[in-house]
């Protein structure tokens, strides 16, 4: 800034920059758009720049006649079609003259003592045929420090000067309406219900308007150039006057630092509310988790429990062959059944048809049941979580409708990636799930359990495993009715051979139980864990980016409060002064 600061407007100055430079760096952590962060910049170097006066308006408002009537010189040119084609950025030369800067913008230097504190900006009309025009001036919109806003008297407040309003009023710029051409009208009470018209109009739509002023730019222009008698009826030295008393040097400060500030309010505004939306978005993904957390929970529950109902069928088939057994002993071995306990081929046969029967099947067909049934439950969790995904990938897009899609880099599109991701893993593991291979490797991991048992072989089945075992119990009954027939006492040894026989039925269908529920019982849980741990490995990247982004956007919004704080007080420092 040219002029000399004194100590408070260094201060001032000081903290200005500061804060809108920790807002640019946060910017730069965020997804704030690219024309946003260049907005913000170049509101921080126009803090080193003359100050710049905006007009904005329709076409054929006459905004190149005010202008050229606040200067005193037809330096623009004027008509009734939209004539400014371009933006003119007007500033103190020795000469008048023309030259083209950049796409769309003109400088006109002209030596005006007015130019030499200020630089005015005329924009193309917001009803511009040429739509670039429109958007030029939009660009230009957040790099000035006051607006004039001109409204024609004969079409005020038209719904493209509202629309654009609204965009300078998001800028958080100091607005200056004036209604030009009321020469047109035909009295002081059509001028006065036109202003009070637009008055209450732009209050309503933007709220505080520093002030409405109502002109002829064409008889201020005529009186400056000879026609003095005009002067009075322009009503155009209120008007400058305003401008001259805002434009002294505290003034002139004050507003320029509050152009930045108020595009750095917008900017925070703007970023806070994608902070929220996007902690309100990761808090559904956060409750996704947990529900699949919750389910897993239910899940391990469910199954824990299911399994040892159906481990239960499995050791009652045992109990029912031990409760056969002793009976097949009360039965056998007494003294009318002597003869037969001495042919063993007979009585091993009998055994095995009444005490062993159809066990060693039923065991097999349960565990066959078990297996099945576990390998139905571990798809059926696969596919809940996929719905779950599905379901969440569903509500984003919905959120999303009517947008282009998230921008790469942004929190948007790395969650709908890594869910995506996820989705496809759940969704492969679904379609690819092979029941018939998954219960046969269990099955194969359940027999090879009851081969570390010692219960069989390798190769032999879990039916097999169990009629060996019958059979080990039948070689020790066999020895027991040996030495019944060996000793010949019938009434004194037989039934202590019986209790014996009992009790050696008991303890190894006992020691058989105790292995074959403990071997399924322990490839239950390796199974389990397996099932589990590979969800959790396909939704582990997903929760680590849940949990790493609401840190990430908890902080950046915390900086964005504080900042917030900061420009606000600054703002109101900045106004406090300028009424004073």
């Amino acid at each position: 800034m040219e002029a000399i600061l004194n100590a408070e407007q260094e201060e001032l100055l000081k903290r200005t920059r500061d804060v809108l430079g920790q807002l640019r760096d946060v910017l730069g952590d965020t997804s704030a758009l690219p024309e946003d962060r260049a907005a913000l910049a170049e509101s921080i170097r126009q803090l080193d720049e003359l100050f710049l006066l905006v007009l904005a308006g329709e076409f054929n408002s006459g905004k190149s006649s005010f202008i050229n009537a606040l200067l005193g010189q037809p330096l623009l040119e004027e008509g009734v079609t939209p004539t400014t084609s371009q933006i003119y950025l007007l500033k103190y030369g020795d000469k008048a003259e023309q030259k083209p800067v950049e796409k769309g913008v003109w400088v006109q230097t002209a030596p005006v003592d007015l130019l030499r504190k200020i630089s005015i900006v005329d924009t193309p009309g917001t009803n511009a045929i040429l739509r670039e025009h429109e958007a030029l001036t939009a660009e230009f919109i957040p790099r000035s420090d006051l607006v004039l806003f001109i409204t024609s008297a004969d079409r005020p407040f038209t719904e493209s000067e509202r629309n654009f309003l609204t965009q300078i009023r998001d800028w958080g710029k100091k607005i200056v309406l004036v209604v030009n051409k009321v020469d047109i009208l035909n009295d002081e009470a059509d001028k006065e219900k036109v202003v009070g018209f637009v008055r209450d109009s732009a209050r309503n739509l933007v709220g505080e308007i520093s002030a409405v002023y109502a002109v002829s730019a064409k008889q201020a222009q005529k009186a400056k150039m000879g026609q003095p008698q005009l002067w009075p009826a322009s009503g155009f030295e209120p008007l400058e006057q305003f401008i001259v008393d805002t434009l002294d040097d505290d003034g002139r400060f004050r507003l320029k630092l509050l152009n930045p500030l108020g595009v750095g309010h917008k900017l925070v505004k703007k970023q806070l509310d994608s902070r929220e939306a996007d902690l309100d978005s990761l808090r559904d993904d956060g409750q996704l988790l947990d529900d699949i957390e919750r389910q897993m929970t239910y899940y391990d529950e469910d199954m824990q429990r299911n399994f040892k109902a159906r481990l239960s069928e499995i050791d009652n088939l045992l109990y029912d062959m031990e409760k056969r057994g002793n009976e097949f002993f009360d039965e056998t071995m007494r003294l009318g059944r002597i003869p037969d306990l001495l042919r063993s081929k007979r009585i091993e046969r009998a055994f095995e048809q009444e005490v062993v029967n159809d066990t060693p099947q039923l065991i097999e067909k349960r565990v066959g049941e078990l297996v099945d049934w576990m390998v139905e439950q571990d798809l059926r969790q696969w596919t809940a979580v996929a719905d779950h995904m599905a379901k969440r990938k569903e509500d984003q897009r919905h959120r999303i409708v009517g947008e282009a899609g998230p921008r790469e880099g942004t929190l948007a599109y790395d969650r709908q990636r890594l869910v995506d991701s996820i989705g496809a893993a759940t969704h492969r593991a679904v379609e690819s799930y092979d029941r018939q291979h998954e219960a046969e490797q269990m099955a194969d991991s359940a027999r090879q359990a009851v081969v570390n048992t010692g219960l069989a072989g390798v190769g032999v089945g879990l039916g097999v495993a169990i009629a060996i075992a019958a059979h080990v119990v039948w070689v020790d009954v066999t020895g027991v009715l040996a030495g019944v027939a060996a000793a010949a006492i019938g009434l004194l040894i037989l039934p202590a051979r019986r209790r014996k026989a009992k009790a050696e039925l008991e303890a190894k269908l006992a020691d058989l139980r105790q292995k074959l529920m403990s071997s399924l019982t322990d490839q239950f849980d390796r199974e389990m864990r397996r099932g589990t741990q590979r969800i959790e490995d396909t939704v582990a990247p997903f929760a680590r980016f849940v949990r790493a982004e609401q840190d990430k956007i908890g902080s950046q919004r915390d900086q964005l409060v504080e900042l917030e704080a900061h420009i606000v007080g600054l703002r109101a420092q900045l106004r406090a002064g300028e009424q004073g």
